[in-house]
């Protein structure tokens, strides 16, 4: 029996609740009662609560309500763990270094079949992500850490224009979102709910406050309603019909934005409703990237926003093709 066998089997047979001495459980397996120790040693190390009394009463006993937890996983929620895993790495999870011990804990109680089971299912699942700079991942602990103890923290935000600011900030929340960590709270400086790319936060001290988090807050609603006002109700919509191939409808639906304002759908048209004061704004940057796979039928302001946009690249680019040629000449 391997070491990882005996110590699943000492604590299935401690799970009862009752009182095993290390020459009961010797005998129940059939091992050294060396063996035993050496188990019970490792099985603390690693987080079992295992109370040990001595005398002729004493013995071996699981303590607290972790016998009343399950100890297996199967196939199918050890494949599912270890992959969720690769996702949580991919975007960036703050505490994976805690997240690989808990994978390789999970891999340590497996037999042959599942070993090869997990090995398999691993090499056919990959994530692409942006990769987060190294000294981001303090601040996102630091962030999560404040945000479950209710704790304020100082922190200098850098918007890419002039010096960063120094704020006092409670973190009621983070999110990952479109391969970015944002954090939602109650900014003191400005008195209200901000919203703050991680990515910005050059630096992040604990502060001497505390705060309480609202009721039913969310931070993910507060930030999509911040991306997306015009689903809270808060603007005037515009009605937006396009053409396109239902391929190209296809992949602009994935757009965050089209996404969430799609009203009806063909196979080649589509109509979304979007918010007036974004139409002509960056709505048509995020069509610019279709070229001539994509036809706008309505409104004709952006119909007419987007010629104008194509126009001044056109011109902008032009001019850069004209003085390249005129120095090489």
């Amino acid at each position: 029996m391997s070491k990882a066998d005996t110590m699943l089997s000492i604590l299935w047979l401690l799970r009862s609740g009752r009182k095993m001495t290390a020459r009961q459980l010797s005998d129940e397996l059939e091992v050294h009662i060396r063996t035993v120790y050496r188990c019970i040693d490792s099985l603390c190390a690693s987080g079992a609560p295992i109370m040990a009394e001595s005398g002729p009463n004493g013995g071996f006993q699981i303590i607290g309500r972790f016998a009343d937890t399950p100890l297996m996983f199967d196939s199918e929620e050890q494949k599912a763990l270890m992959q969720a895993s690769v996702f949580a790495e991919a975007a960036g999870y703050p505490f994976t270094e805690a997240l690989s011990r808990a994978v390789d804990k999970l891999k340590l109680y497996t037999n042959e079949e599942q070993s090869e089971y997990l090995h398999r299912h691993s090499l056919g699942l990959s994530v692409i992500s942006p990769p987060l700079a190294s000294h981001k991942v303090s601040i996102l602990q630091e962030l999560e850490e404040a945000c479950a103890r209710g704790q304020s923290v100082m922190m200098d935000y850098d918007k890419g224009r002039g010096p960063a600011v120094s704020r006092e900030y409670d973190p009621y929340g983070i999110i990952h979102w479109k391969g970015n960590w944002y954090t939602v709270g109650f900014c003191q400086l400005r008195q209200s709910l901000r919203s703050f790319r991680v990515d910005r936060i050059s630096r992040i001290t604990p502060a001497g406050n505390r705060f309480e988090r609202p009721a039913d807050f969310s931070a993910k609603d507060y930030l999509m309603g911040q991306l997306l006002p015009d689903s809270l109700g808060t603007e005037e919509l515009t009605e937006v019909k396009v053409r396109a191939h239902e391929q190209v409808l296809n992949e602009l639906q994935r757009h965050w934005l089209f996404g969430h304002s799609l009203v009806e759908r063909s196979e080649e048209e589509a109509l979304f409703r979007l918010g007036t004061s974004s139409l002509l704004s960056y709505v048509p940057y995020f069509l610019l990237p279709y070229g001539k796979a994509l036809t706008v039928l309505e409104p004709n302001s952006l119909i007419e926003k987007l010629a104008e946009v194509s126009g001044s690249l056109s011109v902008h680019y032009g001019a850069i093709l004209k003085n390249t040629t005129e120095s090489k000449g």
